[in-house]
C-alpha cells in the first residue's frame, strides 16, 4: 500500500463505501476502499454455492429518484431483470397476501375480525382528530395508524420475532420511516384500485434484480473503481489516527499497515468506528456507542432437487412457533440463480450473537430449517441435495425507543474532525434500503468533491457518470 496523503480512504465496501469510491473515481480521485470481509457487498452480496446463488435475505431495488435509478440499471445494462413481486404472509396455517387485499383479508380472519380492524382503525382516526398522537414505540405508531386488532394480528408477534425485543421498546421513529406514507386507507386503495402502490415504497408491484444476484451490483462497482484505483478485501481497519481535529491515517491489515490521506470516508458500523479512534474518545461518547446495538441474522440456503418449490418472492412467517422469520426462493427472482432444474429455498434466522440459534452447529440449523419447511409442505427431506449456513453480523441498526438521541450525540463529536464522513446504514445507524444506500455513498462523495480539492474534471456528476457508463 504506497502512502499517498491526497487519497480518500474509504472505510467499507458495502453498496455505500462502493458508490462513494465510483463517483470519486469518475471525478479523477485517488481512492482506496478498505473491506474486512473476503468479497465487497456487505449485507448486498451474493454467495456463491456449487452453481447455486442466493443473497443475505433478497434484496430488491427500486427507487423514486430518477437519478439514482437511471444510475443503476446504466450500471447494471442488460444483467438487469423485472421481477414481479408476489408476497404472502403465512400464519394460522393459512397464507394472506401482502401488502393487504381486503377480501383476502376478510375470508382468511373471518368478518367478525375484519370489522374489529375496521372500527378499531376508525376508533384510532376519531382519536388522531380530537388529540394529536404522540408516538414514542413502535406499538404506538402502528395502532394509531392501523388500530390495535390489526396490530395485535399482522405487527406484534413478527416485529417481536424480528427484532428479538417487545414493541413498546422499538421507536416510533424508525417505523415511520419505514412505512412512510402506508395506512390501512392507502392499502385499501392500493388493493381495490392499484392507484397507491407505484409511489409507497412497502407496497411497490415489481423491482429490477440482476439476474446473477444482487452482489452484481456491488462488483459492478469495484471493477469500474479498480480501472484506476484499489479495493482492498480481507483487510480490516483497526485504528483510525488522528490529532487536532483531523484524521491522519489508518492502520489496517494483518501488518498494520499505516495508510495516510485526506479525507476519510467511514461505512462502517458507528459502534466500532468510536471504539477504533486513537487517542480514545470521551467516555461518554464510548458509553454512548455502548448502547447501541445491532440485530444478527442466520442464513440457511437448502438446495432442492426441484425446479420450484414456491411462486412467490418473499413469505413473512410471524409466528414464533416457527423459527424463521422470512424465506424466500431465489429462483422466482431469476432462473440463473440455481443449475436447470434445480431450486433453492432461503431462511432468516433474526438473532443476536450470544442466543442459541447463533451458536447451534450449521448441521442442526439445517436440520431445524428442513424440518420446518416440510411441516410447511414446501419440501420432502429427500429432495434436499445441499445445504449453506451464513452468519451476518451487525445485519440491521436496532432502534430501541431514544436510539436517535444517543445518535444525535455521537454524530456531535464526530463532526468535530473536519475529513471524517459518516455513511450509509451502519456508519450512520439508519434504516436504509439498497438506494438510500447508494445515494448516501454519492452525496458523500459529492460533498468532498464540492470542499474544492478535486482535480479540473467534470466526471462526477451522476448526469456524467451514466453517461460514462453507458
Amino acid at each position: 500500500m504506497t502512502d499517498r496523503r491526497n487519497e480518500i480512504l474509504i472505510l467499507g465496501g458495502g453498496l455505500t463505501g462502493l458508490s462513494a469510491g465510483y463517483v470519486l473515481t469518475m471525478a479523477g480521485h485517488r481512492v482506496k476502499v478498505f473491506e474486512s470481509d473476503a468479497v465487497v457487498g456487505g449485507l448486498s452480496k451474493t454467495i456463491i454455492h456449487d452453481g447455486f446463488r442466493f443473497d443475505l435475505g433478497g434484496h430488491r431495488f427500486f427507487s423514486k429518484n430518477k437519478e439514482t435509478d437511471n444510475f443503476v440499471k446504466d450500471l447494471m445494462g442488460s444483467e438487469l431483470v423485472s421481477v414481479p413481486r408476489k408476497s404472502k404472509i403465512f400464519m394460522r396455517d393459512k397464507y394472506f397476501d401482502y401488502p393487504l387485499k381486503p377480501l383476502n383479508a376478510m375470508f382468511g380472519l373471518g368478518i367478525p375480525a375484519t370489522l374489529k380492524i375496521i372500527s378499531d382503525y376508525g376508533i384510532e382516526r376519531i382519536k388522531s382528530l380530537i388529540n394529536e398522537p404522540h408516538h414514542i414505540s413502535l406499538e404506538d405508531w402502528v395502532v394509531n395508524n392501523f388500530g390495535r386488532k390489526m396490530f395485535d394480528i399482522y405487527f406484534k408477534e413478527y416485529s417481536e420475532k424480528v427484532w428479538g425485543i417487545e414493541c413498546t421498546e422499538i421507536s416510533a421513529e424508525w417505523v415511520e420511516q419505514r412505512i412512510r406514507g402506508l395506512s390501512l386507507s392507502n392499502a385499501v386503495k392500493n388493493a381495490f384500485f392499484r392507484l397507491n402502490g407505484r409511489d409507497i415504497p412497502s407496497l411497490v408491484d415489481r423491482f429490477l434484480y440482476p439476474r446473477l444476484g444482487i452482489g452484481r451490483i456491488s462488483d459492478r462497482l469495484r471493477e469500474e473503481i479498480e480501472r484506476d484505483n484499489s479495493v482492498f478485501t480481507d483487510t480490516k481497519v483497526k485504528r483510525i489516527n488522528h490529532s487536532g481535529h483531523m484524521i491522519d491515517s489508518i492502520e489496517a491489515g494483518g501488518d498494520l499497515s499505516v495508510v495516510h490521506g485526506k479525507e476519510f470516508i467511514s461505512s462502517i458500523p458507528i459502534t466500532n468506528l468510536v471504539k477504533i479512534l486513537h487517542p480514545s474518545p470521551p467516555e461518554d461518547i464510548l458509553a454512548a456507542a455502548s448502547k447501541l446495538k445491532f440485530r444478527d441474522i442466520v442464513i440457511v440456503a437448502i438446495m432442492v432437487d426441484r425446479k420450484r418449490v414456491t411462486d412467490q418472492t418473499w413469505i413473512y412467517i410471524p409466528e414464533k412457533k416457527i423459527p424463521f422469520g422470512r424465506i424466500h426462493e431465489p429462483t422466482n427472482w431469476s432462473e440463473d440463480m440455481a443449475p436447470r432444474g434445480k431450486t433453492l429455498v432461503i431462511a432468516e434466522f433474526f438473532s443476536f450473537k450470544d442466543d442459541r440459534i447463533w451458536n447451534e452447529s450449521d448441521d442442526c440449523l439445517v436440520d431445524i430449517t428442513v424440518r420446518n419447511m416440510e411441516s410447511l409442505g414446501f419440501v420432502k427431506r429427500h429432495e434436499v441435495m445441499d445445504s449453506k449456513v451464513v452468519r451476518v453480523p451487525n445485519a440491521y441498526p436496532l432502534f430501541e425507543v431514544g436510539y436517535k438521541e444517543v445518535c444525535n450525540g455521537i454524530y456531535d463529536y464526530l463532526s468535530r474532525f473536519k475529513n471524517l464522513h459518516i455513511a450509509g446504514r451502519s456508519g450512520m445507524f439508519r434504516y436504509y434500503n439498497m438506494d438510500h444506500a447508494i445515494e448516501s455513498g454519492i452525496e458523500t462523495a459529492e460533498r468532498i468533491i464540492s470542499k474544492g480539492c478535486t482535480m479540473p474534471d467534470a466526471r462526477y456528476t451522476i448526469k456524467n457518470i451514466v453517461n460514462h457508463v453507458s
